[in-house]
């Protein structure tokens, strides 16, 4: 589990700039600027590993607001969330959240059009909205454009991960599950505790940026490490 917590910040974007190379060539993070209950939280989004051989990799999700209004209801600021194994199918809060558990991250992109419905076409079409939207895989400036390309100052925007210890801010927003047994990031591993970046687009609807290191298994037991 998360050493100091797990929860998502409310509140509006108000900037957003890339991490300088230091002097290894290194390029870690998208770092947001987001104001919320009178503070400036600082988030801290990977978009590259500190190891170069591993790789980042994301996805865009476009959600469904009926099933975010546990999230998009909060109030501004940061709320400490209860991670870990829960019950059922899904989060029972609707708050939490799992890349590879929860439902809500599977797109929706439409249904098959036909005169005259039938079985199979009615099968085909819950196929077609529970299609999970595949990885992408590039360098640290492809992933850092896409999720730029999702961001607006002044936007609504909600941002899950751990918070810091010291001052106002966020980390660890990727997903937190699946490293590797023998590595160093192990004993963080949990289930329903992963990182995103959730933002509000012009139209009102809303937008997920997902991110992954490519070390991490898309397959995890109830405790979040792989299998």
């Amino acid at each position: 589990m998360l050493n100091d917590g797990y929860g998502v910040l409310a509140g509006t974007l108000a900037g957003f700039e890339r991490d300088k190379p230091d002097n290894q060539g290194r390029w870690f993070h998208v770092k947001l600027s987001v104001s919320a209950a009178g503070h400036s939280y600082q988030c801290a989004v990977d978009v590259d590993s500190k190891q170069s051989n591993i790789g980042v990799q994301w996805k865009t999700v476009v959600l469904r607001p009926s099933e975010w209004t546990a999230i998009t209801g909060l109030g501004s600021g940061f709320h400490l969330l209860r991670a870990g194994n829960v019950p059922g199918p899904g989060a029972p809060d609707g708050k939490v959240l799992d890349y590879l558990r929860d439902g809500r991250f599977r797109a929706n992109p439409g249904c098959v059009f036909v005169m005259r419905p039938s079985p199979f076409v009615e099968w085909l079409n819950s196929l077609l909205r529970r299609v999970v939207p595949p990885w992408e895989a590039g360098n640290n400036v492809q992933a850092a454009e896409a999720l730029e390309a999702l961001l607006s100052v002044g936007q609504r925007i909600w941002v899950f991960g751990e918070p810091y210890t010291d001052g106002f801010g966020v980390h660890n927003i990727h997903q937190n599950q699946g490293d590797p047994i023998n590595s160093q990031w192990a004993q963080e591993n949990g289930v329903w505790q992963d990182g995103a970046t959730v933002v509000e687009v012009p139209s009102g609807g809303l937008v997920a940026f997902l991110n992954k290191f490519s070390s991490q298994s898309d397959q995890t037991d109830q405790d979040g490490h792989p299998v």
